[in-house]
């Protein structure tokens, strides 16, 4: 079993409330138990708890290792939450465990949800990572406006996927794996044409997810699994 622990300090390992009471009440660890741990910044610990209680854990690492590099660049995917935000917390689940960088949550013209709970949100990040039993956590970014968002984003490959009228080249085919990408995905409405537009005006290539109307979430899926593949 994998646990989070991303402060570590002086040789020490200081684990939250939450893996602090699973540790004591559910799996009766005792001090002096060996535990694996990650950081969730790339590496692996093996550790020895010392402490161990309702609100807080303290475990002494005993060694580290980097985990090996799960892709060759970074994929970013910056997508609407849906109406139904359990729907949009399953995609989080299912691209930590494929393996994502960084996830933006946007707000578009068509969006149906305009707020997400952010701590929900990371603490699913966090079990998906250590289910999938991997050592980096993906960047969860705040609710952002898609203007604002494609105005700054700086991946090396820009791409924004929609259901265009005329047809477009297959994502797969546009993408390098050895260069950063951001993939936009908008609400189930779709992406306006003004936003189209705008992403077009900062680099932004169209692109195609298949023949097929995919929900939202399927097509974060879908591009996170594309990348992953390549």
């Amino acid at each position: 079993m994998l646990f989070y622990a991303p402060k570590i300090e002086h040789g020490f390992a200081h684990l939250d409330e939450e893996e602090s009471r699973h540790l004591l009440t559910v799996l009766r660890r005792k001090p002096g138990d060996r535990l694996q741990l990650t950081d969730g910044k790339g590496f692996f610990h093996e550790a020895e708890l010392t402490e161990v209680g309702k609100r807080h854990a303290l475990a002494h690492i005993l060694s580290s290792s980097a985990a090996p590099p799960e892709h060759a660049s970074l994929l970013h995917i910056a997508m609407a939450p849906t109406k139904q935000m359990e729907r949009f917390e399953w995609f989080l689940e299912k691209a930590a465990e494929i393996g994502v960088g960084e996830i933006t949550p946007l707000l578009c013209q068509r969006s149906e949800r305009d707020t997400i709970r952010m701590d929900r949100l990371e603490k699913i990040l966090v079990s998906a990572m250590k289910q999938s039993l991997r050592a980096r956590l993906p960047k969860l970014n705040e609710l952002t406006r898609f203007q604002t968002f494609a105005l700054n984003t700086s991946a090396s490959q820009k791409r924004i996927a929609w259901c265009a009228s005329a047809p477009l080249p297959h994502l797969k085919s546009t993408l390098s794996p050895t260069q950063s990408a951001v993939v936009a995905i908008g609400p189930e409405g779709d992406f306006s044409p003004a936003e189209i537009e705008w992403a077009l005006q900062q680099g932004f290539q169209e692109v195609s997810l298949g023949t097929a109307r995919l929900r939202t979430e399927t097509a974060g899926i879908l591009a996170v699994s594309v990348f992953n593949l390549l």
